[in-house]
C-alpha cells in the first residue's frame, strides 16, 4: 500500500489469535500480571466508554507483555439479568408470546437460545478494538463454572451468618416488577412542585407546616420529625398532630436526619415509601403503613383512592387537601427523580421481603486494605469516595424477582417451614422429610460479579490459574461502579480468598462530547466507536483516547481530534515509506562505529523518550506517555531527523550509518508505539529488515541507552533557529520551495560556533540560501527573536509589504463583521436562554477566534509598516 489505511487490521488480529500470542503461556517464566475485564452486558454493544476502558487495559497488557511478564487479560460477559430478560420478553411479544404462557423453564431456554445467537456480539466488537484478551479463557457469569461458584459463595455466606431474608425498603420498579440495585436506578432532573401542608396539632388550632414533593404518600405517614437542634420546634416534640385527610394521630419526633434548611424544617416520616424515613422509623420503632403497592397503585390505607395509579392519586390528593384548606402554599421545585434503567418507569421505594447480605463486618477488612495501601486507587482522591460509602454501608439486597439469573439456592419446607441452603438440589426436608420448594427469586447480577476476580480463575477449585494469577494486578473501571462492583469485589475477595482481589484500581474518567456534555442518543452527540473504527481505524481511536486520558479529568472527544491522530498514523506510514525507499538495497550493519551528530542526537532523544513513556505508563499517566511518543515521532524523528538524514543519504561517509540509524530508531519507535496502536505497529514491524521474532507483540519493550545532554542542548539551539526561520517565511507568505537568505545576530560566540558546526542542517531544514552571522540589526527587515539571538529576513523583494497590508486590512474587516454579529447574538437573552448549549458554546468559541484573528492581523500590520 502506498498510503495508510486500516484494511489490514482484521488480518493482523487473526494472526495474533491463531498464534496464541494473547495467552500467558507465551511468557511462561515471566512474573504473572493479570487483569480481569469489567464484564460488559451480554446484551450490549460497544460504546465509547467501553472503548476507553478496553483501550487503557490493552495498553497496559501489551506493555507488560513486552516487558516480559506472563500476562493474562481475562475476558468475559455478564448475564445482565433484567436487561437480558427484558430483551427476550420483547422479542417473544413480537410473536404474541408472553413468558407466563410458556413457563419458567421454557422461557429460560429461550434466553439461552437468544444468548447463543446474539450474546457474543460485544466480544467480536471488543476484538475490533484490538483487545489482546485470552479469549480461550472466555467466561460468562452464567456458565457452569461460575454458577457453581455463585452457589458455593451463597451457601458459605449464609452458613457464616452473613445472608438473611427480611423486610427492608428497596428500589422497586412497578413495571418490571422487581427490585433494582442502586446502579440500576437512573436519576433525571424534573420540574415538580413542593407542597407545604398543614398538620394540625391535637386539640389545637395551631399547625405545623410540612413540605413534601409526594403528597400521595401522606397516607403512609407515621410521624413528623424536626431536628433536635431546631429551637423553633423544640416545644412541639412529644406532642401529636392529626394526619391530613386521614384523621389518625401521629407523633412529633426529633431526629438528626432532618435538614433544617429544607422547606419549613418539619418533615413527614413515611417509613414504607422512603429509604431515609425507613431508617428513622427503625430508630424510633414507628409503624409501617403501606400506601402504594408493588404495581404503583394506592392501597386500602388511602381512603377513596384504592386502586388508583400513584400519579393520578397525587392530583386527587392535592384537590382534597385544597378543599379542606390543608395546603399552606405550593412552589415550583426541581429535583432528581429515580427511574428504572430498563423501562424508564419512576421507581418506588418499597417495603418487601428480600434476601440481604450483612455488609458492616465484611466492610471492615475492605476498608483496612485500602487504608494500608494493599490496594491503591489511581487517582488517589477516589479513595475518599470509597471510604465515604464503606463507612456508611447498608445491607445489600441481593434478590431479584425475575427468572433469568442464578436462582437462589434456598429451599423452604412446605410442612415445617424450615429453610435450608444447598449447593446441590434437594427435594426432601432433612428435618421432617416434607416437600421442599426452591426460592423463586434470582440473585442480583452484582452478586456473581463480586466473585469475578477469583471465580473466573476456577474458584472454588484450586486451579493452576487461581494459584498463579490471583490476586490480579490491575483493575480498570469507571467511578460510577466503585460502590456497586469494586467495593463488593474487595469484600468478597477478603472473605473467600483471604487476600485482596487486585493491587491497583485505575479509575478512568467519562468520555463527553467536545462541549463537555454527557453523550446521549436524545442529544444526538453520541460517537459510535465502531463507526470510528470503520472510518479512521482502531489505532486512530485508541491513540486519541489514550492521549486525552489525563488522570481525574473527563475526556472531551470530537471527530476532529480522531482525524488529527489518524494523520499521526499517516505520518508514521509516510516515515516508513521514506525509509523503505531509501534503504531498499542497504544491508543492515550493526557494527558501525562512527555516527553523524544528527544520529547521535536522535538516539539520545529516543533514549529519553523510552524512559518518559515507560515511567508514565508505570504511573498510569496514559496521556503523558502518548504525548511523549507523539512529540518524539512527529517532530523530532519525522520533522527533523528524517529531514537531516537527507544531508547524508547517498551523499557522504555517513550514508550507511544514517540508513542503519533510520531502521534501528524506527523499529524501536514501532515497539514503543505498539501498546497504543497495535495494528499499524505490527504491520510495519513485519516489514522492517532488522526486526527479530515472530510478532512485535512478544518483542521486548525498548530499553534506554546512553544519553548526551550536551548534544541535545546544541540541537535545541539549531531547532529553535530553524523554527524562527520557518515562522518568518510563513508570516510573510514566502513559498516553502523558494530559497532565501537569513541573518543571525547571535547571543554570544558559543552560539555562533554551534551554528557554524550545524549550518548544513539549518540551511537544509529552513530551505535557506544562507544564514549569515551579523553584529548589527538588518535595516528594513522582519525580526524573529529567540533565546539564542535574533533572526532577520530582509523585506526587499521577498515580501510585497503594501500588498500584504491591504490583504490584512480585509482580514480585519471580515473578522470585525463576525465579532459584531456574534456579540449581538450572545447579548440576546432570548438566544442564550433558548439555544442549545453546544450552539452557545460554539458561538463563544467563534467569537474568541475572530478576536484573535483581528488582533494578530493588527500586530502584523504594525510589523509591516515598520519596514516601509
Amino acid at each position: 500500500m502506498d498510503s495508510y489505511n486500516s484494511d489490514f487490521e482484521k488480518d493482523i488480529y487473526r494472526f495474533w489469535e491463531e498464534n496464541g500470542f494473547f495467552k500467558p503461556e507465551i511468557n511462561p517464566d515471566g512474573e504473572p500480571f493479570s487483569v480481569v475485564i469489567p464484564p460488559p452486558n451480554v446484551t450490549g454493544a460497544l460504546h465509547i466508554g467501553h472503548a476507553l476502558n478496553q483501550t487503557l487495559q490493552d495498553i497496559f497488557a501489551r506493555y507488560k507483555r513486552m516487558c516480559g511478564y506472563s500476562v493474562l487479560w481475562l475476558p468475559g460477559t455478564d448475564h445482565a439479568g433484567i436487561a437480558t430478560q427484558t430483551m427476550v420478553e420483547r422479542d417473544l411479544a413480537k410473536k404474541g408470546i408472553k413468558k407466563d404462557d410458556i413457563g419458567r423453564q421454557a422461557f429460560i431456554e429461550k434466553i439461552w437460545e437468544w444468548k447463543n445467537t446474539y450474546g457474543n456480539k460485544i466480544i467480536d466488537q471488543i476484538k475490533r478494538l484490538g483487545a489482546s484478551c485470552d479469549f480461550s479463557r472466555l467466561r460468562f457469569t452464567m456458565d457452569e463454572g461460575l454458577s457453581k461458584a455463585v452457589k458455593k459463595a451463597f451457601v458459605e455466606l449464609y452458613n457464616a451468618g452473613y445472608i438473611y431474608k427480611g423486610e427492608y425498603i428497596i428500589n422497586w420498579c412497578p413495571s418490571c416488577h422487581t427490585a433494582l440495585s442502586d446502579l440500576e436506578v437512573e436519576y433525571e432532573e424534573e420540574q415538580s412542585k413542593l407542597y407545604y401542608l398543614k398538620y394540625f396539632l391535637e386539640d389545637s388550632k395551631d399547625f405545623l407546616i410540612v413540605a413534601t414533593t409526594r403528597p400521595e404518600t401522606l397516607f403512609g405517614d407515621t410521624a413528623v420529625a424536626v431536628n433536635p437542634k431546631d429551637e423553633r420546634y423544640a416545644h412541639y416534640v412529644g406532642k401529636k398532630v392529626i394526619l391530613p385527610l386521614v384523621g389518625r394521630l401521629i407523633d412529633i419526633i426529633e431526629d438528626n436526619y432532618v435538614d433544617m434548611g429544607f422547606g419549613s424544617g418539619v418533615v413527614k416520616i413515611t417509613p414504607a415509601h422512603d429509604p431515609n424515613d425507613f431508617e428513622v422509623g427503625k430508630r424510633h420503632n414507628l409503624d409501617i403503613v403501606i400506601a402504594i403497592d408493588d404495581y404503583g397503585r394506592m392501597t386500602h390505607n388511602a381512603p377513596d383512592l384504592e386502586g388508583l395509579d400513584r400519579f393520578e392519586a397525587r392530583k386527587i390528593t392535592v384537590e382534597k387537601l385544597k378543599e379542606a384548606d390543608l395546603i399552606y402554599k405550593i412552589e415550583d421545585y426541581t429535583h432528581s427523580v429515580g427511574h428504572c434503567y430498563r423501562c424508564n418507569t419512576v421507581i418506588e421505594p418499597y417495603i418487601s421481603k428480600q434476601w440481604f447480605v450483612k455488609t458492616k463486618d465484611l466492610a471492615k477488612k475492605a476498608i483496612e486494605v485500602v487504608e494500608n495501601t494493599s490496594i491503591k486507587f489511581i487517582p488517589k482522591h477516589w479513595e475518599k469516595t470509597y471510604f465515604e460509602w464503606m463507612y456508611n454501608i447498608r445491607d445489600w439486597c441481593i434478590s431479584r424477582q425475575i427468572w433469568w439469573g442464578h436462582r437462589i439456592p434456598a429451599y423452604t419446607c412446605k410442612q415445617c417451614g424450615e429453610v435450608f441452603v444447598s449447593e446441590n438440589p434437594i427435594n426432601k426436608c432433612p428435618k421432617c422429610a416434607g416437600e421442599l420448594l426452591q426460592e423463586t427469586d434470582v440473585l442480583d447480577t452484582w452478586f456473581s460479579s463480586a466473585l469475578w476476580p477469583f471465580s473466573t480463575f476456577g474458584w472454588p477449585d484450586n486451579t493452576d490459574d487461581l494459584k498463579r494469577f490471583y490476586p490480579t494486578s490491575l483493575l480498570v473501571t469507571g467511578f460510577d461502579i466503585i460502590f456497586f462492583w469494586v467495593a463488593r469485589m474487595i469484600m468478597m475477595g477478603m472473605f473467600f480468598m483471604k487476600d485482596v482481589p487486585f493491587r491497583d484500581v485505575y479509575i478512568h474518567a467519562l468520555v463527553r462530547d467536545k462541549y463537555g456534555q454527557k453523550m446521549s442518543k436524545t442529544k444526538g452527540n453520541v460517537i459510535d466507536p465502531l463507526d470510528v473504527i470503520d472510518k479512521y481505524g482502531a489505532d486512530s481511536l485508541r491513540f486519541t483516547l489514550a492521549i486525552l486520558a489525563a488522570q481525574g479529568r473527563d475526556i472531551k472527544l470530537s471527530y476532529d481530534q480522531i482525524e488529527s491522530y489518524r494523520r499521526f498514523m499517516n505520518k508514521i506510514w509516510n516515515a516508513y515509506r521514506f525509509i523503505e525507499i531509501n534503504t531498499k538495497d542497504f544491508k543492515p550493519n550493526r557494527s558501525i562505529q562512527v555516527y553523524s551528530s544528527a544520529s547521535l542526537w536522535i538516539k539520545s532523544r529516543l533514549s529519553k523518550t523510552i524512559n518518559q513513556v515507560a515511567q508514565s505508563l508505570d504511573d498510569y499517566k496514559f496521556n503523558e506517555a502518548a504525548e511523549s511518543l507523539y512529540q518524539f515521532v512527529w517532530h523530532e524523528f519525522c520533522d527533523y531527523y528524517i529531514e537531516m538524514s537527507k544531508a547524508h543519504i547517498n551523499k557522504d561517509e555517513y550514508s550507511d550509518e544514517v540508513k542503519q540509524t533510520l531502521l534501528e530508531v524506527f523499529e524501536q519507535i514501532l515497539r514503543l508505539l505498539h501498546p497504543f496502536a497495535p495494528f499499524i505497529s505490527e504491520f510495519l514491524w513485519q516489514k522492517i529488515p532488522i526486526r527479530s521474532g515472530q510478532s512485535i507483540m512478544i518483542a521486548s519493550f525498548p530499553k534506554s541507552n546512553s544519553q548526551n545532554d550536551a548534544l541535545e542542548q546544541e540541537f535545541d539551539l539549531l531547532i529553535e533557529l530553524i523554527k524562527a526561520m520557518r515562522i518568518l517565511r510563513s508570516e510573510n507568505s514566502i513559498a516553502t520551495n523558494k530559497k532565501i537568505n537569513f541573518y543571525l545576530k547571535p547571543l554570544n560566540k558559543e552560539v555562533e560556533k554551534i551554528v557554524q558546526s550545524y549550518k548544513k542542517y539549518i540551511l537544509l531544514l529552513a530551505n535557506a540560501k544562507d544564514l549569515s552571522i551579523i553584529e548589527k540589526d538588518v535595516p528594513k527587515s522582519f525580526i524573529q527573536p529567540t533565546k539564542y539571538g535574533d533572526i532577520f529576513l530582509e523585506a526587499g523583494q521577498n515580501v510585497d509589504v503594501e500588498g500584504e497590508i491591504l490583504r490584512l486590512k480585509k482580514v480585519i474587516e471580515k473578522a470585525q463583521t463576525s465579532i459584531d454579529f456574534l456579540n449581538k447574538r450572545l447579548r440576546n437573552d432570548e438566544f442564550v436562554s433558548k439555544a442549545p448549549k453546544e450552539l452557545t458554546e460554539k458561538s463563544k468559541q467563534e467569537l474568541q477566534e475572530a478576536i484573535l484573528i483581528k488582533d494578530n492581523a493588527k500586530k502584523r500590520i504594525e510589523q509591516l509598516e515598520r519596514v516601509l
